[in-house]
């Protein structure tokens, strides 16, 4: 088992590092000067290497850090409960939903479906190896955070230790159960496809997780001792069974298929997004437009396509109006909620710079773009002349706008009505920051997203991406808007700094859009 996982991972590694090196040759600079026989370049490939080793050892602690940080530690300030307690609290709910959502063993990864279908390597010993690696590197990784922000929660010693031993036994029963329902079903699930069953086990865990700490319900250090015991007892005997199983090739052979290799794997999913979005278009003939040109041509897709545009933002919009309204009801009845709500709106508003950039739908309106207009009409040479692309980027900032601000108008309006009757604010004038500056958190998302399209078109004739810098703004997209929620501002000073700074940011990436997108709007080879 030691000589299959020693493959196995050499050739994860070959395949990370031919990842880099392909990455590399993506950047707008340094492709120019790195030829085509860059694969075979020996001192190039061991530095790519080190790389991914130094990239396999970063990647045990980053997202376990990111993962308490957010998920658990910061949540514990939103509740008046024993702080230890919420911490144990949050810790068993967020278990029992990734141990469900995550097995490892069952996730159709590339390199599980070129060893042991490609290769034909021992599945069982395969599989086992880099299970066993995975949950190694899982106790390893939760440990130094778990007594890290355990400690500053007041959890005692012997819980901050346990934990992740408790995260390890979850993954064992869970694939156990897996396990067992293959043998009596005979039919094995991929861990990126979850069933309405698993969705809604996630969905219940996640209000238990959130919701009771709000009603004073905690599990206190007593409860974990207890439900510790069970779940490694029960780990145990899980891993003696997922051990002595003897099918996992016939197990593979199910998950491994090269559609869920290379659809699911992808995280755009751009194979299901595309039939998805077949479904949704509208080929009526009734739809018409009055306009002429460019605008003709983009009037038409919208109302084609309208599904696909605001479908997810009318569902939006109605989730975000019952919270308004169960906010608005929770002032009305309980005091301390009243004063808390009125202290945060006052001091959180840079925590909405990622709310708004969760809900932003720019990103998948680009897409959708893409794969139902643009990866066709760009094999045509008319469509890639500066009027041509000019004319309908247009167009298409003005719809994405618009299919953005109506979440907006309901966020910027329902916190100024939750400020206004949770007591109000000195400054009247913060009404009016606290509404516009949501307005220009959507507009600049909007014009950031179709900008980004535009200069650095991602996709491929198979709407596959291929751009690394594009994937590299997306994630310095993501942080930055990650980094805004430790930031607490009053909302004069923040709201007047978030509506110049996207004013001037539209205005210039409109301006380089203007200039560049007509030589940078093209396919990717």
């Amino acid at each position: 088992m030691i000589e299959t996982f020693i493959t196995s991972f050499k050739l994860q590694n070959t395949y990370r590092t031919n990842s880099i090196i392909y990455s590399l040759k993506q950047l707008p600079l340094i492709k120019r000067i790195l030829p085509n026989s860059l694969y075979k370049n020996k001192g190039l490939k061991i530095f790519a290497g080190i790389i991914s080793i130094l990239w396999e050892i970063i990647n045990i602690f980053i997202g376990k850090v990111i993962y308490v940080a957010t998920m658990i530690f910061m949540a514990l300030s939103w509740y008046k409960t024993n702080q230890a307690d919420t911490f144990i609290h949050l810790f068993v709910f967020l278990t029992l939903a990734g141990g469900i959502l995550n097995t490892y063993m069952l996730n159709p990864t590339k390199d599980k479906y070129y060893a042991i279908i490609l290769m034909n390597i021992n599945a069982r010993e395969y599989g086992l190896s880099n299970y066993y690696y995975q949950l190694i590197k899982l106790v390893v990784g939760f440990l130094p955070f778990t007594i890290l922000f355990g400690m500053i929660a007041g959890v005692p010693l012997w819980i901050q230790i346990s934990i992740p031993f408790f995260v390890l036994a979850i993954k064992l029963i869970v694939m156990n159960y897996m396990i067992y329902k293959f043998k009596n079903t005979n039919k094995a699930t991929s861990e990126n496809l979850p069933t309405k069953i698993v969705w809604s086990f996630v969905g219940v865990c996640l209000l238990l997780t959130y919701v009771l700490p709000f009603l004073g319900i905690t599990i206190n250090s007593t409860i974990f001792l207890c439900v510790l015991i069970t779940a490694v007892i029960l780990g145990m005997y899980s891993l003696i069974k997922i051990h002595h199983f003897k099918e996992y090739r016939k197990m593979y052979k199910q998950i491994l298929t090269e559609s869920n290799v290379y659809m699911q794997e992808k995280a755009s999913g751009t194979q299901a997004i595309k039939d998805n979005s077949l479904k949704q278009i509208e080929l009526d003939t009734k739809y018409t437009s009055n306009k002429t040109g460019f605008a003709y041509f983009h009037d038409l897709f919208v109302k084609r396509h309208r599904k696909i545009l605001t479908e997810a933002v009318k569902k939006q919009s109605v989730v975000i109006l019952v919270i308004i309204i169960a906010m608005i009801i929770g002032i009305s009845v309980n005091d301390t909620f009243k004063s808390k709500t009125n202290e945060i709106l006052l001091v959180y508003l840079p925590y909405f710079v990622f709310i708004m950039y969760l809900i932003n739908r720019s990103s998948s309106v680009t897409q959708a773009m893409f794969m139902n207009c643009d990866h066709s009409m760009l094999t045509y040479r008319i469509y890639r002349t500066p009027k041509v692309i000019l004319g309908i980027f247009k167009e298409r900032l003005k719809t994405l706008i618009t299919i953005n601000l109506l979440p907006a108008f309901l966020i910027g309006g329902g916190l100024a009505l939750l400020l206004y009757l949770s007591g109000g604010t000195d400054n009247p004038i913060n009404y009016a920051i606290l509404f516009v500056s949501i307005i220009a958190m959507s507009i600049f998302f909007s014009v950031h997203y179709l900008v980004m399209y535009y200069l650095l078109q991602p996709y491929n004739i198979s709407t596959e991406m291929k751009s690394s810098t594009y994937k590299g703004v997306q994630g310095l997209t993501y942080i930055v808007s990650w980094y805004m929620i430790q930031i607490k501002m009053p909302i004069f000073g923040f709201g007047i700094a978030t509506i110049v700074f996207c004013i001037a940011y539209s205005l210039i990436s409109l301006f380089l859009a203007y200039k560049y997108a007509p030589k940078t709007f093209k396919l990717r080879i």
